[in-house]
């Protein structure tokens, strides 16, 4: 589809992934900050938290190369959580539980934008779906290696679980007429709400 509708519908996309890069990317920051690793280490686990996701699903679409290979704006957002997340330390440590917060609403938002990516691409509904948690979880699993822990979609944590059900969520209510961005909210505010909820409640899925 072409014209004005679909130019729209790519920027507010744009604009929902810049957010989510961000949003991830201060995760990162974060992380390795509380790891002990120095500004550098905490821009790269920035950049791999916020594009790592992003980059996989590129790749696995033949989207090459890849939008943090052409658009310096994901360098920019790295740098910027970097700075944030270094100089506001003993504040991030006051609030413990907003860097679990950050990195929910982050797979969220990941997994909205890589199965409008995928939809783009006129894939399956299972393939936009795989798309998604990609998108949503890559990252992550980036950031834990270069922490030297077992990521957490590895473990019994419910994380890639709780996309799959977001993603879900998503076609359902498309499948009820509702507005697209709704859709989207609904299913990004549920995503990080099961995951918010996980944590709290240390939920997390049996051994079978």
């Amino acid at each position: 589809m072409s014209g004005p509708d679909s130019c729209h519908e790519c920027r507010v996309l744009h604009i929902w992934e810049i957010v989510a890069v961000f949003v991830a990317a201060v995760s990162g920051a974060i992380g390795a900050r509380r790891a002990g690793m120095d500004f550098f280490g905490m821009f790269v686990l920035a950049l791999v938290t916020g594009a790592g996701g992003g980059t996989l699903r590129s790749v696995l679409l033949g989207d090459l190369p890849p939008m943090v290979l052409k658009d310096p704006t994901y360098l920019l957002l790295a740098v910027i959580a970097t700075v944030v997340s270094f100089s506001g330390d003993r504040w991030w440590s006051k609030v413990k539980r907003l860097v679990s917060v950050v990195d929910a609403l982050s797979i969220g938002l990941f997994m909205v934008i890589g199965i409008e990516v995928a939809r783009g691409h006129h894939l399956a509904w299972w393939s936009c779906m795989g798309m998604g948690v990609v998108t949503a979880t890559f990252g992550g699993v980036l950031r834990d290696i270069l922490r030297a822990e077992v990521p957490l979609i590895f473990r019994k944590e419910i994380y890639a679980s709780a996309c799959v059900a977001g993603g879900f969520l998503f076609f359902a209510l498309e499948g009820l007429g509702l507005d697209a961005v709704l859709c989207k909210l609904g299913a990004v505010l549920f995503v990080t709400t099961v995951r918010m909820l996980a944590i709290r409640y240390a939920l997390h899925h049996s051994e079978g």
